[in-house]
């Protein structure tokens, strides 16, 4: 499931927010600038729902401080704001869209898929590598057109993985994201799943371009 930080400090407009994604994207709620940025560093979310006008650091100092630390993660602004100065702003600090208050959530919706395509972090049918191909909506996995079974967190990380190719992917990101900060869990257990998803798709081409990084994690190496 798609992962979106939303960063509003509105608690009634955060909370219809949450709700309305609430099938469609797991979405952690922070309420000020200075939590955002803490948050957003982790790595584990897909996009950013961010507010210009939040205490502690506002939106556009958030903004800053993501791509002065070369962190890409998609950001829609959502603000009160709607000069054509504070929205050129927005944009000059990176931000890939903006939506102003009030808005329809239909719109924010859309919004947020559109922005998903973009960076190929959303595809409504199917995710495919070599002859591995992962159906995402029926959750299921084939190999040169057989069924392969994988669950629960195998698929979980195997679609992460295949939606970040050429990335490498800390473990403790990996874990992060898959497993969640409360999980009452260890991070020994990203490698487990690792090696339970290399079993089941021995000889694909998944696995054969799956590296691992001592230390660090893994990464997905594109076929050239």
């Amino acid at each position: 499931m798609i992962k979106i930080l939303l960063v509003e400090d509105d608690l009634s407009l955060s909370n219809s927010i949450f709700d309305f994604l609430d099938d469609f994207a797991d979405v952690t709620q922070v309420f000020d600038g200075d939590e955002g940025l803490y948050e957003a560093e982790s790595g584990i979310y897909d996009l950013i729902l961010l507010d210009l006008m939040l205490p502690e650091k506002d939106g556009f100092q958030v903004l800053k401080a993501l791509r002065e630390k070369d962190i890409k993660i998609p950001v829609l602004i959502m603000t009160a704001k709607e000069s054509i100065d504070d929205k050129g702003h927005g944009f000059e600090l990176g931000a890939d869209d903006y939506l102003t208050k009030p808005f329809y959530l239909e719109e924010l919706k859309m919004r947020i898929q559109a922005l998903l395509k973009r960076v190929g972090k959303f595809n409504d049918k199917s995710l495919k590598f070599g002859n591995l191909t992962v159906d995402t909506t029926r959750k299921e996995v084939q190999v040169n057109g057989q069924v392969i079974e994988l669950l629960g967190k195998e698929l979980d990380l195997l679609v992460y993985i295949l939606q970040n190719q050429n990335v490498i992917l800390p473990k403790s990101q990996i874990f992060d994201r898959i497993w969640g900060f409360d999980s009452d869990t260890t991070i020994s257990v990203v490698e487990v799943y690792v090696s339970k998803i290399r079993k089941k798709l021995k000889g694909t081409d998944f696995v054969n371009h799956l590296q691992t990084l001592r230390s660090v994690g893994y990464i997905l190496k594109a076929n050239e």
